[in-house]
This record gives structure tokens, sequence and C-alpha cells, in this order.
């Protein structure tokens, strides 16, 4: 039997860390390759993580809602092969760990011994190589109050590590716990964040504390134990029967604080503190970032779109277009699209590094939308190629998938151009931030019966307002009228998205 761990993969081409979302598996599940045991969030986007190999989940090493360093260890598994394959079923089943455990793996005298290192295995697509890890980790020296307490108790050994006193009920971990290697390297002690928390909180160093959850993790109890013991002398020895007992009431009090939730006043709520994490971090750094390195210009048109909505209708009607979601936005992307046809120099992006600017021959129109995480910006690939019902169903998709949280890292990059859609919340207009290496956003506002003067007479008509904000290194102030003129344009006359294409 072999603990093999599974790392933080980088699912997002670059990103740093990522947030576990929720766990589909527990301690004692078996699993198999390609299974997925975890759903995390990145760059905006949920996605969820397979396991590259088959086994029993020994231990997940991070909490739902822990944001995880790439490259950091998120679960252990247990994994067996030939003769194995029985030990991995009784685990399965619920059999003592300690059974599955072969002897090299036995921490001993406060040495350990090291295995064969396991054969290189193929693993799924953007993981890499995954090497089987035996290697135990060294204990550290035992600590002055570990001494004492071994002192005081006539024991002999100063290292606590291998079993609980025996005048304590003895703990469902194994007497001589596997030790799975520290996800933040050699020599770092085992624990959860809120226990790291806890623990930097009281003062406490968590390799000086001795370890007694499964797999020798550092427990709550284990840390207030230790915060006991270093007050007095004569803490010190009734420290011991604590490691074994859980502290209810401290480990109440510190569950809030240690999982981030919102610090409330005793008897009203006066602050809430939100964690900035996730999609609204990412959007924030984002939006800071394009504020202040691309100078931002507005401009707005107001007009009549009375005959696209009627459009609209018409085509809701044609059989054949029977099946695709038809709406304002649909023609609106068909006209920004146009219009870029006749305005390409729009289409650009700047490259800081070779002062240059890089003209894009493709459009990849982002389309801003809300997600319970925050918004995000998917983009269509190539919709200047795509037809109206491919646009269509482009754009389903990608609200679908939006809405679902499942939108891929690879979805919301590469844009070049934005529409951003504020009607829908009964907003006029405003005037809206690039998205970073975007050249222009499109802002839509809602669409209102207005008076409005029609052949010389004032009439109810269907008006709309259009706020274009561009970056002004690449588009002056000339471009970008004639690109927000012609989309206003061909919104008023739908037929000139037959003759302007």
């Amino acid at each position: 039997m072999t603990i093999r761990e599974f790392k933080m993969p980088d699912v997002g081409e670059g990103l740093t860390e990522a947030e576990i979302l929720k766990w589909y598996v527990q301690p004692g599940d078996t699993v198999t390759d390609g299974q997925v045991v975890c759903e995390v969030e990145t760059a905006k986007a949920a996605v969820e993580l397979p396991i590259p190999f088959d086994g029993v989940v020994h231990a997940l090493l991070f909490e739902e809602g822990v944001t995880v360093d790439v490259g950091q260890v998120i679960i252990s598994v247990q994994t067996a092969s030939g003769g194995d394959a029985g030990e991995a079923a009784a685990a399965a089943a619920g059999a003592p760990a300690a059974a599955a455990v072969p002897a090299s793996s036995v921490v001993a005298g406060g040495s350990a011994e090291e295995a064969a290192p396991a054969a290189r295995q193929p693993v799924l697509v953007g993981y890499g190589v995954s090497t089987a890890s035996t290697k135990r980790r060294p204990r550290k020296a035992p600590h002055p109050v570990q001494t004492a307490v071994a002192a005081q108790n006539g024991t002999a050994a100063a290292h606590a590590a291998a079993a609980p006193a025996p005048a304590a009920p003895a703990p469902a971990a194994p007497a001589a716990p596997v030790a799975v290697p520290a996800q933040g390297g050699a020599g770092k002690a085992l624990a959860k964040p809120p226990v790291r928390k806890l623990a930097k909180d009281l003062g406490i160093d968590l390799a000086a504390v001795v370890p007694t959850g499964d797999g020798g993790v550092v427990t709550r109890e284990d840390v207030h134990a230790a915060a006991a013991a270093a007050i007095t002398p004569q803490a010190v020895s009734a420290a011991v029967p604590v490691t074994q007992a859980p502290q209810t009431a401290p480990v109440q009090a510190q569950a809030p604080a240690a999982a981030g939730a919102p610090a409330e006043a005793s008897g009203s709520v006066r602050e809430t503190r939100i964690p900035v994490k996730g999609v609204r971090k990412v959007t924030a750094q984002a939006m800071v970032g394009s504020a202040f390195t691309a100078p931002h210009v507005t401009e707005f048109i107001t007009f009549d779109v009375t005959r696209t909505m009627k459009l609209v209708q018409e085509l809701k009607e044609d059989p054949d277009l029977a099946g695709l979601r038809i709406n304002p936005l649909l023609l609106i992307a068909k006209a920004v699209l146009v219009a870029v046809r006749r305005n390409p120099e729009v289409n650009a992006s700047w490259d800081e590094a070779a002062q240059e600017i890089v003209l894009k021959h493709y459009v990849n129109l982002g389309i801003a939308a809300a997600t319970p995480r925050g918004l995000i910006v998917p983009n269509i690939k190539d919709a200047h190629a795509k037809t109206l019902g491919e646009l269509s169903q482009a754009l389903s998709g990608l609200v679908a998938t939006a809405r679902e949280g499942k939108t891929s890292p690879a979805d919301m990059q590469n844009g070049t151009l934005t529409i951003t859609n504020v009607g829908v919340f009964g907003v006029d207009t405003g005037t809206p931030i690039l998205n970073p290496g975007e050249s222009a956003i499109l802002a839509v506002g809602a669409i209102k019966l207005q008076p409005w003067v029609h052949k010389g007479k004032v009439k109810a008509r269907q008006v709309t307002t259009l706020a274009l904000s561009f970056d002004h290194r690449l588009i002056d102030g000339e471009l970008g009228s004639r690109f927000l003129a012609d989309i206003a344009a061909v919104l008023e006359h739908p037929r000139r998205l037959i003759t302007w294409s």
C-alpha cells in the first residue's frame, strides 16, 4: 500500500491559486482514475478536478472554502497494485488503517524508513507525471515542553507522536499513523488552515506541537494543549490528557474566525466582512489594472431601435431559426461585428513591451455575464465568421455555461471587444471599464418606449442609449465616433445588416 498525493494543478494557464468549492469524496471512499473528487474556483471559473489514479482516500488536507496555492497537496490517496488489492478493498470497507500500512511506513523511535519509489505513471493531460511519494517526513527533535511532559509522567520516550498516553482512552487513529508529507515542503507540520490560524493567534509553533490526528495531523486540541502547557510548569502535566479529550468550548469559539465567517457584534450586526477572493478578487485586480493603465474615453449615442425590435419578433417566427434564442442582444452583437468590418482599426491591442499596436484580424466577442459568483466575461471565438444562427447558438451556450459556473478559463482569454448589457437591470447607460487587453467595450442601455420625433411627428418609439468606452492609445476620437455611429446606424435601420455586410 502506498500513499500518493494529488496537488492543486494549474488549470488556468499560469494562475497561482484556487478556492476549493466542494469535496465530492471523503476519507475512506474508493476513487478511480478520472473520477472527479472536488470542484475549485479559479480565474472566475468553477472547474472540476479528476483524480489521476485509483485507490482509497486517505485524507483531505484542506476544507471547503479554503484558497490553496497551485502545487500544494490537497488530497492523499492509498493506492495498491497486484497483491495489495485485497488490502485496498479492506481499507475501502472500513478496515483499520494500520492493517494496510507496510512496515516501511511505520515510524519507530523517531526515525523514518524509505520505500522504493514507484515507477512514473502517465496521468491526465495538464497534470504532468505523478510519482508515488512514500518517503516519510522525519520527525523533529523533541521540544522542551514535550520533554517536560514525558519526565513528569515517568515515560521513557520524549516523542509523543507514536501513541497516546496509556491512561487516556485510545483515539480512533492508528497507534502508528502514516505521516503524509507536508504540503508546504519537508519539515512543515501537517495542519489544516484554521488550525494554523489558531496556532498563529495563540503564538504557538506548530513544529513543536505533538500531533494526535490521523496521519500525524495537528488538531485544534493539540494547539490548545500546547498553549496551556506553555503557561506554567504545573500546566505542562495537565496538558497531557487535554490532547486526548476535545475542548468543546474553545473550538466553538474559534471556528467562526478560522473559517472566515462575518464578524458580528453581540446583540446586533453593525459590520460584516466579506473575504475578497475568487471572482471578486480577480475582477477587482483586473479593473484596477485596466483603469490605471489604459486611458479611457467614453462616448454616448441615443437612437430609435423600433425597427430592430420588430425584426426580433419577425425572426422569432421564422421557421429557419426555430429553436434558436432570438433577442435584441443577438442583433446588437451582429451590429458590432458589422461595424468592426467597416472600422477594422478598432479591433486591436496595445503591446507595451514592444511599443506596438497589434491589429486583430479576428473578433473574439466578449459578453459580460452576471453569475452568483460575480461578473465574468467569456468570449465567442471567431464571432466575425459566424452566421446569425451560429451566433445565436454561441450566445446561448455561453450564457448557460456562465450561469452554471462552468465557464473554462480558456473561454475568458484572448477577447478583443466586449458587450455589457446593463439595460436588463433597467439602467439607461453607464461608463464601462475595459476588459484588460481589449480595445473597447460597449454598454447597452434599457430599451424603453419614449417620445421621439419620427417623420416629423412626436410618437412613442423604442429608444435606447449605447455607451462606448475605448482605449485612447488605440482609438482616437474620430475612429471611436465612427464605430459607435455605425453600430447605431445598423440598429436604427437593420437592413444594413445586409447592405453593409
